[in-house]
């Protein structure tokens, strides 16, 4: 699993296998490589591993089982395209027709493989939450067990002292104050322009998910307070005043952007909020649904019925299953959850001008090796690009 997250971050790494490996013979990997090793790895561990559920309590809470497996073989094959790019500086990328799996003894294009590996997660019992507050059931106080929710990284005040710092840097300290957390709020994190826009943010039908995914007016905690702010009126978020910059005394400063709400609040968190209750959810099982639907579309087929799946859940209008609308609905279910900049990386899209940005580099779709670890092995070279 770590090794995916190397090679989809930094890509060109080295493949160590053993801890008794001398610094002098570690040598550095081309992405194709490190994308054909992690592909066999979890190939080779996944009949050993157990059947068990990873979001529920037991022996296997919080640890690898088949089903997070196969949703990293998933999104293996999704990002194939991607994965097997050795120059990911240019315009040209690979196939994903032509970048073959085999699953269950059949040879499949990456396309076909991201639909089997998807149908094995459904197969193992995981499916949407649905009802009035389906969606938001995944992210409660306590969620453990939810049957969408693939793997978790489990919080617990009491059991586990890992801190979740997401909820804290996005709340306003007087949000943090209401809940009892001191300073529990650091007023940082906030939606993007373009994130508004696509929830439809003013308009006059938004995504039913904006007012399940930010905060984006009046602050209300526990169902009725209104939080006052440290003017005396109620602290009410702005998203559209978003900037980089503020002007001193500009009166928006503390107040600009959307801030996160998927995560319910839990009151009895320590650490200034920081240790609640809430596991913390890394692979969902609406995304096993969004990534069979885009890869029946890149292969050709209809991915109609996945999507409708999603969005009848939350009660969405009707959209088209086009690669486009298929992005902007990964945006409108998965804000928050860690997989934007991937998404527009594969869709081509990451270095798209936005708000406040110019259009950037192709080679800032990786991440730098770090100066440090290029000086303690000659071996290394810095990604393309970033030794300009």
């Amino acid at each position: 699993m770590y090794y995916y997250y190397l090679l989809d971050m930094f890509a060109r790494v080295p493949i160590v296998e053993s801890s008794l490996t001398q610094m002098a013979d570690v040598k550095q990997s081309e992405r194709t490589d490190v994308f054909n090793f992690v592909k066999k790895e979890l190939e080779e561990s996944i009949p050993l591993l157990e059947d068990a559920k990873s979001a529920e309590n037991g022996e296997f809470y919080g640890r690898m089982t088949k089903a997070a497996a196969y949703f990293l073989m998933a999104k293996l094959a999704l990002n194939a395209e991607v994965y097997t790019d050795n120059d990911w500086t240019d315009n040209v990328r690979p196939d994903g027709k032509n970048i073959k799996f085999t699953v269950d003894g059949q040879e499949m294009n990456c396309w076909e493989a991201t639909v089997a590996y998807c149908d094995k997660v459904k197969a193992c019992g995981y499916a949407l939450n649905l009802g009035t507050n389906g969606f938001l059931s995944n992210f409660v106080v306590n969620n453990e067990g939810s049957k969408e929710n693939i793997f978790v990284i489990p919080m617990d005040p009491s059991l586990y002292k890992a801190r979740n710092m997401y909820l804290v840097r996005s709340r306003h300290y007087d949000v943090g104050k209401a809940l009892g957390f001191g300073n529990g709020g650091w007023n940082g994190s906030t939606a993007t322009i373009e994130a508004m826009n696509a929830f439809g943010y003013g308009s006059a039908n938004p995504d039913p998910r904006l007012e399940l995914t930010y905060y984006t007016g009046k602050v209300i905690v526990n169902g009725e307070e209104v939080i006052n702010s440290d003017t005396g009126e109620p602290l009410e978020y702005k998203p559209m005043a978003v900037k980089l910059q503020f002007d001193k005394g500009d009166t928006n400063m503390k107040t600009a952007g959307a801030r996160m709400y998927k995560y319910a609040d839990d009151a009895t968190a320590t650490e200034d909020g920081q240790c609640p209750h809430n596991d913390w959810v890394l692979f969902r099982y609406s995304d096993v649904v969004l990534m069979r639907a885009e890869a029946l579309v890149r292969n050709g087929q209809s991915g109609q019925a996945d999507l409708d799946e999603v969005r009848n859940r939350v009660g969405a209008s009707f959209a088209e299953a086009t690669l486009d609308n298929l992005l902007k609905e990964r945006l409108l279910e998965l804000a928050w959850e860690g997989w934007r900049r991937q998404d527009l990386v594969r869709f081509g899209r990451f270095n798209d001008a936005i708000t406040y940005r110019p259009k950037t580099e192709k080679y800032l779709q990786v991440f730098p090796i770090h100066a440090n670890t290029l000086a303690v092995n000659k071996n290394l070279t810095q990604n393309p690009g970033y030794a300009k």
